[in-house]
């Protein structure tokens, strides 16, 4: 089996529970504490290992404790961290994730090593043996030297730039991958407006967009379809990498063939987004119900999801 790359952030989280988000001046009391790895792209790794897929990491850490504490814990999840360079006296990015009794989350970050890897430090080996190349948030320099190598090996690419998409020059690399991952508020300034009609346009015959809509679930476009899916009511207890889960479960469902809850094999040759589309927002929707980033779903709790909600 071939592998799913993700390339992009490797952090330490410290997620803070507390009853409401303080106002300026004000405080809040922490109810509980949670330490664990985090970062876009080891946690879609990490999902997608949780989905017993192969699974490599192209990113970065420091070689403090931090660094060594999420190495470790990609490791026994089963990732390959071979393409992860460790900064020697460098820092971890430590994000701080202040998560309320709604779920609702506000980061805070150090400047870390998380984007330290640059042009220079990728090589066409660390593609060998992939079959697709998961972006995220990162050097703009980077994610152009992945694509271009990418290209060069015949692999897809998606890309999920995240919140700093509006402040990164990503623009030009939005148009040369396969499939686009934004949420509503990315979708908006990417293209200006989030009609159906422009993002159907947008997409064109070699690319596919796929916005990601929180709790009111999430939209394929392509060049011949326009495909929406409510989504699947749950409480949630901590948003954090919920996207992530989602993203995971849709290059599950069509690069690695996963098609938990339903009859038959989805592959990216012949995909039936709605049938997609659902797994995503599954997968996004159980992540959604425990804290943390990642809190993916397994396949088996997956299927019973979907066998309960779709069934």
């Amino acid at each position: 089996m071939s592998q799913i790359l993700a390339a992009g952030h490797l952090n330490w989280d410290v997620t803070l529970r507390v009853a409401t988000l303080p106002d300026p001046d004000g405080e809040a009391r922490i109810t509980e504490q949670h330490r664990a790895g985090g970062g876009s792209a080891a946690n879609v790794a990490s999902a997608l290992a949780g989905f017993d897929l192969q699974a490599g990491l192209i990113g970065s850490v420091g070689s403090d404790p931090h660094g060594e504490m999420a190495i470790r814990e990609l490791e026994a999840q089963g990732v390959d961290v071979s393409g992860v360079l460790t900064v020697e006296a460098g820092d971890t990015t430590v994000k701080y994730l202040v998560v309320d009794a709604a779920g609702e989350v506000m980061v805070l970050a150090n400047d870390g090593v998380n984007e330290a890897i640059g042009p220079a430090d990728v090589e066409p080996s660390m593609l060998a043996g992939a079959e697709h190349v998961h972006l995220t948030s990162q050097q703009p320099e980077t994610a152009g030297k992945l694509i271009d190598l990418a290209h060069e090996s015949g692999l897809t690419v998606s890309f999920d730039p995240g919140r700093r998409v509006e402040e990164r020059a990503f623009e030009p690399l939005l148009d040369a991958v396969d499939v686009l991952l934004l949420n509503e508020r990315e979708t908006t300034a990417v293209f200006d407006g989030a009609s159906d009609e422009a993002l159907s346009a947008a997409a064109g015959p070699d690319r596919t967009i796929v916005v990601k809509r929180g709790s009111d679930g999430a939209s394929v476009y392509t060049e011949s379809e326009t495909v929406h899916h409510p989504g699947f009511e749950v409480e949630a207890v901590d948003t954090t990498g919920a996207g992530d889960a989602f993203a995971a479960g849709f290059l599950a469902a069509t690069v690695g063939g996963l098609s938990p809850g339903f009859e038959g094999t989805v592959r990216a040759t012949d995909v039936d987004y709605e049938q997609v589309v659902a797994i995503a927002n599954a997968s996004g929707a159980l992540a959604v119900k425990r804290p943390g980033a990642r809190t993916a779903p397994t396949i088996d709790a997956l299927a019973e999801f979907l066998a309960e909600r779709t069934g």
